[in-house]
């Protein structure tokens, strides 16, 4: 049962831990015992437990305080289409067929806002405050999207602080025409210009291309690199090469990197540096990966013979901002999901081993909240400091094993200092856009 949070808006969290990693010591896996006073709002002050008194007192009993999660990398405008278009065989391939079928088929704008607004209704049960989503732009998609995102996101401020970036394949990236089309239209809708390709053999002018085009139009860059199991895929080394040549300024995320993993160690090392030189941050996305990684198109059954991640640890050692994220929701890329940052946190200790030794652990608690929140740039802080607005997820769990062991369904979650409706949202709502039963 959730806990009762005063309406008054002036109480105390007594006895609440909190990571000293979102405190001002970004390393540190350290919990701390505080009373967190919440008035108007807003964190007023965070003092040594058993110091703060008011009427208004909630004991937590050591109980693990998070600030809201921050999602870096989601794909909203896929979500939940996965009654009416499956994955025939679970391969990245299918996945992309199946999506392409999708998309012709029937991403009108109704249908793309009401799946979009679901999945934005379990991510704030969920205790989400900020999303970035790529939004598929093979034209006239680019159009359609891009109106039903920019509605979306004034419809959410407030609630979930929302980011765009438009996703291009390597076709129209190197199509002039259609390439200034959809930057265009993303610097008008105040996105991110975004791209996805792996082994190819127009790596090195596609990366080229799409960082003048970015410096020209001033847009920061994310993109899909190296979604493959193929460790000669290159994507992100050229990425970085077009970086440190061009001295683009603009900030660059890179998600997915999966070669990276495959690829032999002086290959990994020379790649990792280039990355860190040029400042490019890595998101992973822990869950999808492993869901699509390794996962052959044969005729018998086959287990996979690795977890389909990047080299997340290796990345972060050499100064690399990284984070993890959501990535699909019920589409043909990933089956499962709700956009619950807790999720991928969860799944990411076990998958991406940032779990030892667990004296660490809780520095990860970050790559969900502040250094996602640092890297998009984000209003939303995703830090726990007095002055920040009361956003707040109240766990049952005092470590990091009584934490990770359950799906932590009984959590509170407080926006504004008041507690919100964690009630999600019935998979009914979407059946009439699903088709015949």
């Amino acid at each position: 049962m959730n806990r009762i949070i005063p309406d008054g808006g002036h109480y105390v969290l007594a006895n609440a831990a909190v990571p000293a990693s979102l405190m001002g010591d970004p390393t540190s896996g350290a919990l701390r015992l505080v009373d967190i006073t919440i008035a108007d709002g807003a964190i007023a002050a965070i003092d040594p437990a058993g110091s703060v008194s008011l009427p208004q007192r909630i004991d937590l009993r050591g109980d693990i305080v998070l600030p809201a999660f921050v999602d870096l990398h989601t794909h909203l405008d896929k979500g939940h289409i996965w009654p009416r278009q499956q994955n025939p065989d679970g391969t990245w391939t299918g996945a992309l067929r199946a999506v392409l079928e999708d998309r012709e088929a029937n991403w009108a704008s109704d249908d793309v806002e009401r799946r979009m607004d679901f999945a934005l209704r379990c991510a704030y049960a969920h205790g989400t405050a900020a999303i970035r989503t790529h939004l598929d732009m093979a034209p006239p998609q680019h159009e359609i999207s891009w109106d039903v995102f920019e509605r979306v996101r004034e419809r959410w401020a407030g609630r979930v602080e929302l980011q765009a970036a438009g996703l291009m394949g390597p076709d129209t990236i190197l199509d002039d025409t259609a390439l200034r089309a959809v930057a265009t239209r993303t610097k008008a809708a105040g996105g991110i210009l975004g791209g996805s390709t792996a082994l190819h053999p127009e790596n090195p002018a596609i990366m080229r291309r799409l960082v003048e085009i970015a410096g020209e139009l001033g847009l920061d860059i994310d993109l899909h690199t190296d979604e493959s199991p193929d460790p000669a895929a290159n994507a992100l080394e050229c990425l970085a090469d077009a970086v440190i040549d061009s001295g683009f300024s603009g900030s660059v995320v890179a998600g997915h990197c999966c070669s990276l993993a495959v690829q032999n160690d002086s290959t990994a090392k020379r790649v990792i540096d280039k990355v860190a030189r040029a400042g490019i941050a890595v998101v992973s996305l822990p869950m999808c990966n492993m869901y699509l990684q390794d996962r052959e198109n044969t005729a018998g059954v086959r287990t996979p013979r690795w977890r389909g991640v990047t080299l997340l640890n290796e990345l972060k050692s050499a100064g690399v901002p990284v984070a993890i994220a959501s990535d699909n929701t019920r589409d043909p890329f990933y089956a499962y999901g709700d956009l619950d940052g807790f999720e991928v946190l969860r799944e990411g200790a076990r998958i991406l081993h940032f779990d030892h030794p667990q004296t660490d652990a809780f520095a990860w608690t970050r790559s969900v909240t502040a250094d996602p929140a640092a890297i998009a740039r984000f209003a939303f802080s995703g830090a726990l400091k007095a002055g920040v607005a009361a956003d707040l997820i109240l766990f049952k769990g005092r470590s990091w094993t009584e934490l990770m062991s359950r799906a932590q369904a009984d959590r509170t979650v407080i926006r504004a200092g008041k507690a919100i409706d964690t009630t999600l949202p019935d998979y009914r709502e979407l059946d009439d856009l699903m088709g015949p039963s």
